[in-house]
């Protein structure tokens, strides 16, 4: 053990001993460099803010927890050297999934998206509306629907009756039955109708050949067998090719309204939409009466705007009176 009295004593004589260092004030231990510059920055008083670290020592997270209670406004700059034990920074929000999945288009959507580009590329399309009130329709496919389906096996639907309309207005409107080869117009005499169908790997439409030749139950069971196995994927390419005009119906989605796109060489398609009830007048009355809203779109190079008009009207006039259209007269 090292004597330090003994020491001094053998100080050389004449020289005085050296002042022992000054001892720091228990406010400057209790605040780090990093600390104490935040609260001179903040212009607070240290003695005021109850420090948590060991034996109170004031930590960085103690003064920002002041200012937040005492509702500091000074804007404070906290230094890259913020010792460990202060408020770790609230982590950023985790970002949202973004997952991508590659699938190769189906060589039937593949086949549908070069058709509708053609469409849009080679006709002058131009779609007119109008709507139809479905309450004369609707009454004789309720008379009859049980007795029809006991005696054809085939449930009665509305397309059977939008079809024989269109039929009876192409032959009204035969432009909209043609189509343009070169500089020639070909007006056929005969109705190939394309119906649209959504299957799994995509829309297509398969055509009911000669359909003016078939009886109402035989369109019925046309278009059941052609929407199943067109579901079913069991179409044959001649089944999909061809045609002379078509029918989409969105209503089954709930579309209400849409233009449908033209099949070339087709210059005509007619869109059906969802029934909806609505106020309407009849005979200077408002009733209600369920109605739907169709669309014709057609090729302005060969079919007239008035042409087009007047196709949809005799369309709206069949199936507002089925039973004439039924019966031919």
């Amino acid at each position: 053990m090292i004597d330090e009295t003994a020491e001094t004593a053998a100080a050389p004589a004449g020289k005085k001993p050296e002042p022992a260092a000054p001892q720091p004030s228990d406010e400057e231990t209790r605040l780090s460099p990093a600390v104490r510059r935040l609260v001179e920055e903040a212009g607070i008083d240290a003695a005021k803010v109850s420090g948590t670290g060991k034996g109170g020592r004031l930590l960085k997270s103690d003064v920002l927890d002041y200012l937040e209670k005492t509702g500091a406004e000074k804007e404070l700059v906290v230094g890259a050297d913020e010792p460990a034990e202060s408020k770790p920074a609230a982590p950023a929000s985790p970002p949202g999934r973004r997952e991508e999945e590659r699938v190769r288009m189906t060589r039937i959507r593949q086949r549908t998206a070069e058709r509708l580009l053609e469409s849009q590329r080679q006709t002058a399309s131009l779609t007119t509306f109008n709507d139809v009130d479905m309450t004369e329709t609707f009454a004789l496919r309720g008379q009859y629907k049980e007795a029809f389906k006991e005696k054809y096996g085939i449930s009665l639907g509305f397309m059977g009756f939008f079809i024989k309309a269109c039929i009876e207005a192409l032959k009204a409107f035969p432009a909209i039955n043609a189509m343009i080869d070169g500089d020639d117009i070909v007006y056929r005499n005969y109705y190939d109708i394309g119906v649209a169908v959504s299957a799994d790997k995509g829309l297509v439409v398969p055509v009911i050949r000669n359909a003016e030749a078939l009886s109402f139950a035989e369109t019925e069971r046309a278009v059941a067998d052609l929407a199943k196995r067109a579901r079913d994927g069991k179409l044959s390419i001649e089944e999909l090719t061809g045609g002379t005009f078509s029918l989409s119906n969105g209503g089954v989605f709930g579309s209400l309204l849409s233009t449908p796109i033209l099949n070339p060489p087709q210059s005509g398609i007619l869109g059906m939409h969802r029934i909806e009830k609505r106020p309407v007048v009849v005979s200077d009355q408002i009733v209600i009466r369920p109605m739907m809203y169709l669309a014709l779109t057609y090729d302005h190079r060969i079919v007239d705007g008035r042409e087009a008009v007047s196709f949809l009207v005799r369309v709206k006039q069949c199936i507002e009176q089925p039973a004439r259209m039924l019966l031919e007269v």
